[in-house]
């Protein structure tokens, strides 16, 4: 199974344009969509521990979770980076492995320069049972049509644009199942507002097509392992009832018995 990818890419280089792109208007409507997709899964996904690995140590996306201990992995050292962060490279986590309910993936992927790994190191974190959620860009978007056109040395176009047909592959290798897709931001990526508002129709039939669409792609795995015995309904114990010895009276119980009787 191919891999492999025509780019190389740097995280450390791409940081600051990372950041700076989301920064953007059009970041910013990306990074909107995004948390209105979160909020429509994260509720559902319980546990007591969620990492999220991502490419902007600014920007926690875990926040419509309720697992209580939540923990950002970023690539660099950041003002405003949450209390609960680790500075780390994607590709080799410093966490121990099945101890995650949760892996938040945000475009974590899409910046790797080798997301297989990314992906892997993210499955060997997350316990058996546990969720994965990955974000990232989809190409089969009006984005994906976009990046073609434009200079791919430049962020967001440099990023990998996965398909998911690939990364469903890559998570049945991975022992992960897919339970859930959904999609999202169906305007082509102007930077003008104008532009954008504009375009409507084009929105409008990027929201008809039968496939997901959107330019963010949002993916749910969960972590099936091979002989994991999934949890039954607490059976029912039947009671069986014994018999009763009853005690056997004694002498001194009888002569007590009797002087009862004779005051009444």
């Amino acid at each position: 199974m191919d891999m492999t990818f025509h780019q190389a890419l740097n995280i450390n280089q791409l940081t600051p344009a990372i950041m700076q792109w989301f920064d953007s208007p059009l970041g910013g409507e990306l990074i909107e969509v995004e948390q209105q997709l979160l909020e429509q899964v994260l509720p559902t996904l319980f546990g007591y521990h969620l990492l999220q690995i991502g490419v902007d140590s600014r920007r926690p996306m875990f926040a419509a979770s309720p697992v209580p201990h939540r923990i950002l992995l970023g690539p660099s050292l950041e003002l405003g980076m949450e209390k609960r962060s680790i500075v780390a490279s994607n590709s080799e986590l410093p966490v121990q492995s099945d101890s995650m309910d949760v892996v938040l993936l945000h475009h974590a992927l899409d910046f790797a320069e080798n997301p297989h790994q990314v992906l892997r190191e993210a499955a060997r974190v997350l316990r058996p049972g546990g969720h994965m959620v990955i974000l990232g860009f989809n190409p089969a978007s009006l984005w994906g049509i976009a990046r073609y056109l434009r200079r791919r040395k430049q962020v967001p176009w440099s990023a990998h644009f996965i398909r998911h047909g690939r990364l469903q592959d890559w998570l049945g290798l991975l022992e992960l199942t897919e339970v859930r897709t959904l999609s999202g931001l169906y305007m082509p990526p102007f930077e003008s507002l104008r532009r954008r508002q504009r375009s409507a129709w084009l929105r409008a039939l990027a929201q008809r097509a039968p496939a997901h669409s959107g330019a963010a792609l949002l993916v749910v795995a969960r972590k099936d392992v091979p002989g994991m015995t999934p949890l039954r309904t607490p059976w029912r114990r039947k009671l069986i009832s014994l018999p009763v010895i009853e005690p056997k009276p004694t002498a001194r119980g009888h002569m007590r018995e009797q002087r009862r009787k004779l005051c009444k």
